[in-house]
């Protein structure tokens, strides 16, 4: 049963993450792309814990960890750049 979840929800993660792409190279707007991204990072975390379910591996979570930080710190300075045109006050 354990396998059957996760191959489906690979298969669902994966195709969230091909859309996200779609969306950062194809939005209208900068706003939508930054969102894409984010949505990006967020859905490669996903993966990166399901990996590490399936593994039974710590490293990954970790790993997640890691990106989700550098994660939220990127989509922050990037959004202070796009409404103010500095990042450092």
């Amino acid at each position: 049963m354990l396998d059957i979840a996760f191959w489906i929800s690979l298969a669902l993660f994966t195709a969230a993450m091909l859309l996200c792409l779609y969306r950062a190279a194809i939005g209208p707007g900068q706003p939508d792309r930054l969102l894409a991204l984010d949505t990006l990072y967020v859905n490669s975390i996903a993966l990166i814990v399901l990996l590490g379910i399936w593994l039974n591996d710590k490293t990954y979570f970790e790993a997640a960890l890691l990106i989700a930080m550098l994660g939220f710190i990127s989509t922050v300075a990037v959004c202070k750049y796009l409404l103010r045109g500095d990042i450092i006050e």
